[in-house]
């Protein structure tokens, strides 16, 4: 299960000094990438409840670790509704938007009239 609580959300406390807070979707570029700056998201750890993560899992990452994802180019996309705003410390919202999976380019959309 995600989260730094291990709760299926994208919570963080003060425990959570990684700031867990990113809701991604898994890529092969984004878990080679992690994998190659020494933070292995696919070989699972079972004494973390960790389950070892492929394409198309989405689950809640290090907010400074994605940032770093995407400035080499390989962001994961994002579940913006799922994110936790506390990512916005770290990664301006145009930038989550830009890999947002959730939200269509005109937002206008969602609205019934």
């Amino acid at each position: 299960m995600t989260g730094f609580f291990r709760d299926g959300n994208c919570s963080c406390g003060p425990q959570d000094v990684g700031v867990h807070a990113v809701c991604a979707v898994m890529t092969e570029e984004f878990l080679a990438h992690q994998k190659a700056v020494g933070n292995d998201l696919s070989t699972p750890h079972p004494e973390w409840q960790f389950p070892g993560l492929h394409p198309g899992d989405r689950w809640c990452v290090v907010a400074a670790r994605w940032l770093q994802a995407h400035r080499d180019g390989v962001a994961a996309p994002v579940v913006l509704a799922s994110t936790n705003e506390l990512s916005l410390r770290l990664i301006p919202l145009e930038v989550l938007r830009e890999h947002a999976v959730d939200v269509p380019d005109d937002p206008s959309a969602l609205i019934s009239d």
